[in-house]
C-alpha cells in the first residue's frame, strides 16, 4: 500500500564541513596569535663569586699501593708519601684553606679497598671537599 522505499543506510561520513570549520580556526588563531603578548618570566639573579675557585690537592694511589701527592695550588710536583705524611699534610693544608678540595687518583688496577682506606683517612681529617679523579672514557 505505501509506495516508500526503504531508506538505505549511509555508511560514509562527510568531512567537508569538519574541514570548513578548521580552516576558519586556523584563520582565526593566525590572526590572533601576533596580537598576544607573551609574559615575560623575572629569572633570577646570581651574583659572581669574588673568590677564585681553588685548585685541588691530587692524591695519587700507584698500582703497587704508593701514594704521591701533588698541590695544583702551588704548582708542585708529585710527592712520595705515607699514610701518615699524607694526613698531617692535608691537616695543615686543610688549617691554611678547608674549602679547598681533595681528589684521589687511582689507577685502575687498585684495590677498592686502598682507595676506601684512603678516602676514611681524609674523612678523619675532617676533608669537607673530597671527590675522585677519572679519566673520561673512549666511548
Amino acid at each position: 500500500m505505501s509506495s516508500r522505499r526503504p531508506r538505505k543506510q549511509m555508511n560514509q561520513i562527510n568531512v567537508v564541513p569538519y574541514i570548513d570549520v578548521m580552516l576558519v580556526l586556523l584563520i582565526i588563531f593566525m590572526i590572533t596569535a601576533p596580537l598576544i603578548n607573551p609574559g615575560q618570566v623575572a629569572l633570577p639573579s646570581v651574583a659572581k663569586s669574588q673568590s677564585v675557585p681553588v685548585e685541588p690537592i691530587e692524591v695519587t694511589i700507584r698500582a703497587d699501593g704508593r701514594l704521591r701527592l701533588r698541590d695544583r695550588a702551588t704548582g708542585s710536583a708529585d710527592n712520595a708519601v705515607t699514610r701518615t705524611e699524607l694526613a698531617d699534610i692535608i691537616n695543615e693544608k686543610q688549617r691554611a684553606n678547608p674549602d679547598q678540595p681533595v681528589v684521589i687518583a687511582a689507577d685502575k688496577n687498585v684495590r677498592y679497598e686502598e682507595v676506601m682506606k684512603v678516602m676514611s683517612l681524609m674523612q678523619q681529617n675532617h676533608v669537607r671537599r673530597l671527590g675522585l679523579l677519572a679519566k673520561p672514557g673512549a666511548s
